[in-house]
């Protein structure tokens, strides 16, 4: 734990560094212009000091975006529009569902695939095809078809969500159903199991560590999709409505604030499906790595 600290730490602060350097000279040229205006000739420092305290900035420096993270987290009323914190439940709402829904249908459709050869050859070109359509096209369509029938609010962004993360637990489960030897399988059959008890005591299990991999694809993607799917409703709350009415309003630092704050969350999410996957993990006999 200690030794690989060290090296990420060492990014992160590369990372910062560089931050900090493209800050200042992507917010020059209109610093410059203000001090043109102002007939004012700051030194270099006084100048660099400038261009990392501008109200709205081409790019926020760290600090700025930190200060105001802090800010709309922590001291903000939960229940204020301007909270990150009430934002981001908006949006996890919408996530939450949506990979509920793509997770389960992600399992069904692995399950067809694998049992029926039909499906295999049919519809998995399908499927991978159908992750080639840029989500941007695709949720104006989804969200306008849904409203045609009455479906709105938050049902529509699920439905984005659904799109995104049933692919990768499809393709994960597809392989995991599929991974244990024909030595096994072979076995399986020695024992004159049935295709069900087959199923059950031998795929299932086998499945469990790709599906859980895979669902820590499937909830970021699916956290993208709510948010994506905030855009074209003109959403008044969420990450994705922060995000729109920063770009709208010139609020730069407030979409960085939002972006970090939709990291965090994507961050948790994939915390707690790794915690699950291990508790799971333990609860089968499996032994801690």
């Amino acid at each position: 734990m200690k030794q690989s600290a060290v090296p990420v730490a060492t990014i992160l602060l590369a990372l910062v560094i560089l931050w900090y350097v493209f800050a200042v000279i992507l917010n020059a040229p209109f610093q410059r212009d203000l001090d043109r205006r102002a007939n004012e000739t700051p030194g270099t420092v006084e100048f660099i000091g400038k261009t990392l305290s501008q109200p709205k900035p081409t790019l926020p420096a760290p600090h700025q975006v930190a200060v105001n993270f802090f800010e709309n987290t922590f001291l903000r009323p939960i229940t204020s529009t301007r909270s990150l914190v009430y934002n981001a439940w908006v949006t996890l709402s919408s996530t939450l569902l949506g990979f509920a829904f793509g997770t389960a249908l992600g399992i069904i459709i692995a399950v067809g695939i694998v049992h029926v050869a039909t499906l295999d050859r049919s519809l998995m070109p399908w499927i991978i095809a159908s992750q080639t359509i840029p989500i941007l096209a695709v949720a104006p369509m989804i969200i306008v078809v849904l409203a045609a029938i009455g479906v709105t609010g938050l049902i529509p962004k699920a439905m984005i969500s659904t799109y995104l993360s049933f692919f990768p637990v499809t393709v994960g489960m597809v392989k995991g159903l599929r991974s244990p030897e024909l030595m096994h399988l072979d076995l399986m059959h020695t024992y004159n199991a049935s295709a069900s008890q087959t199923f059950w005591k031998l795929r299932v299990p086998a499945s469990v560590p790709f599906l859980f991999t895979s669902m820590k694809v499937a909830v970021a993607a699916s956290l993208v999709g709510a948010i994506v799917g905030e855009l074209p409703t003109g959403a008044v709350a969420g990450i994705g409505a922060k995000l729109l009415a920063g770009a709208y309003y010139s609020q730069s630092i407030d979409i960085w604030s939002a972006l970090v704050a939709g990291s965090v969350v994507a961050a948790l999410l994939v915390m707690v499906v790794g915690i699950a996957g291990r508790i799971v993990d333990r609860a089968m006999g499996g032994r801690p790595a």
